[in-house]
């Protein structure tokens, strides 16, 4: 006899979506399982049953935010010259950390800024998450040197760094209520210094 067990009463992946918000806003230390459990709409166990404990969730609401509102870094490696690369990278950034109606800044870069040691496994989860982002970029302008695209002896790992520094710094500005128009005038600016 096969036992068929209760079924869920919610849809998962737009619980995911709400606590993917939640981070997002709160940070990994602040948002509590109360607020967690209340923006997905279910309860405690429900929540461990789906997807396990806080930290387990946290990562399945960045791989979310990865798929979805942070998506454009893949797109961006995709452009035919770094110079794309880079200018769709930066304004993706802008896009993604303004965007009306969501939470201001980026996931990635609030999930544990302000978290003490209980935010540890946050920290170390979103390091290693910048670490791929930029050696994703690192990759890529390598790439672009290799074919000509960037000028011979351009250090990738280094460009890669700066594209990076000035996205995380778009998101904290945008968290600190600097808008949109503004931010992509930063994005342009780090552009004018481009390596020809």
């Amino acid at each position: 006899m096969t036992v068929i067990g209760r079924p869920r009463g919610f849809d998962a992946d737009e619980a995911l979506h709400a606590a993917m918000l939640v981070f997002w806003r709160q940070g990994y230390e602040g948002a509590s399982l109360a607020d967690l459990t209340g923006a997905m709409g279910i309860t405690k166990t429900s929540m461990y049953a789906a997807f396990g404990n806080k930290e387990q969730l946290f990562r399945k609401a960045l791989a979310r935010y990865d798929e979805g509102p942070a998506s454009y870094a893949l797109r961006a490696v995709e452009k035919p010259t770094a110079r794309e690369v880079a200018t769709a990278f930066l304004t993706g950034s802008v896009h993604t950390t303004t965007q009306p109606g969501g939470p201001a800044g980026c996931l990635g870069v609030q999930g544990s800024l302000a978290a003490g040691d209980a935010g540890e496994p946050a920290r170390e989860i979103l390091a290693e998450w910048r670490t791929n982002g930029r050696q994703l970029l690192e990759t890529r302008f390598r790439r672009a040197v290799d074919e000509g695209d960037l000028p011979p002896g351009t250090d990738a790992r280094r460009l890669a760094l700066f594209v990076m520094t000035v996205a995380f710094g778009i998101a904290v500005q945008a968290a600190s209520g600097v808008s949109r128009t503004d931010l992509q005038e930063i994005a342009d600016t780090a552009l004018h210094h481009w390596p020809v």
